[in-house]
């Protein structure tokens, strides 16, 4: 009998110390992933895109123009939230990786489409930008005048300080713009080979200057918005504008697109259509595919 007991409470204490170890940590509201995974601690997707973070980012409202830190400890975009049509406001949004936990927080209402150099040392806003400091980021400066005057959605730039950018307008127009010696020259056009079409906007440059990718308008396009990209030639020409796919684009719209700091994946904005019938605009989410559907497109250059 005695031996009954002993087993009993040997297996009890088990049972209770398997509870313990199971049992998951609170945390405080708006903490997140306690994994050291980086992408907010979500499984990697493959060559088809998926929602980037359902629950977390991607909602039933607008998430847009999501963009990490070269570290890949914080990531920003800009979300839409209220519940009536009346109520509903942009936010500039950070998700940080701090404490083995990522957080949230609203920076400010909406700035600009935000873009990280490639050294993190700026943070680029269209026309205008912040710089990395000991605790955090500037406030907002102004580029040069000469791009003041142009009314620029979406301002990416490459490792060696090249400026690639829009222009908000019927038509779209991707101009460049070369650090050459440590002076910006004047903004050039691109040529036929990228500004061809009814529209074309938000361009993304690699850091190396290999590949631009962007979204246009095209006749021969699966919807009203596709993203393209063009490949750098070896006598520095642009090639021929490819549209990324039918696994990519579809017949609704497509547009924003960047790379992550590692090269890694692709991420890009989708309408999704309307949540209610009463919502003045369609509903835009976050999408992120494995990179390497890019790097097919280039192997077949």
């Amino acid at each position: 009998m005695r031996n009954h007991i002993i087993k009993f409470s040997v297996l009890a204490f088990i049972i209770l110390l398997n509870a313990c170890k199971t049992e998951k940590p609170k945390t405080k509201e708006n903490d997140f992933s306690t994994t050291e995974s980086p992408y907010l601690g979500q499984k990697p997707p493959g060559l088809i895109p998926e929602p980037f973070a359902p629950g977390l980012v991607t909602t039933l409202n607008w998430e847009i123009d999501g963009v990490f830190t070269p570290d890949l400890k914080e990531f920003y975009f800009i979300r839409e939230v209220g519940e009536k049509e009346e109520d509903k406001k942009m936010e500039f949004v950070v998700f940080q990786y701090k404490n083995n936990q990522w957080q949230d927080s609203v920076i400010s209402s909406r700035v600009g489409q935000p873009f990280i150099s490639p050294d993190g040392k700026k943070m680029h806003l269209g026309r205008r930008y912040k710089e990395r400091t000991g605790t955090g980021w500037s406030e907002i400066k102004k580029l040069d005048t000469v791009f003041m005057k142009i009314p620029i959605m979406r301002l990416t730039a490459s490792a060696k300080g090249t400026y690639v950018f829009d222009e908000m307008s019927e038509e779209g127009h991707l101009r460049y713009s070369r650090l050459i010696d440590g002076k910006r020259e004047e903004p050039r056009s691109f040529g036929k080979e990228i500004n061809t079409g009814k529209s074309n906007a938000h361009p993304f440059i690699a850091p190396d200057e290999s590949y631009i990718l962007w979204d246009g308008r095209r006749d021969s396009g699966y919807g009203n918005a596709d993203i393209y990209v063009s490949f750098r030639q070896k006598d520095d020409s642009w090639s021929k504008a490819i549209n990324l796919g039918e696994n990519i684009n579809t017949e609704a719209s497509e547009y924003g697109a960047s790379v992550t700091p590692d090269g890694k994946y692709l991420f890009f904005n989708r309408n999704v259509g309307k949540v209610k019938p009463t919502d003045k605009y369609e509903n835009t989410d976050m999408f992120w595919v494995d990179a390497q559907v890019i790097e097919r497109l280039r192997s077949k250059q």
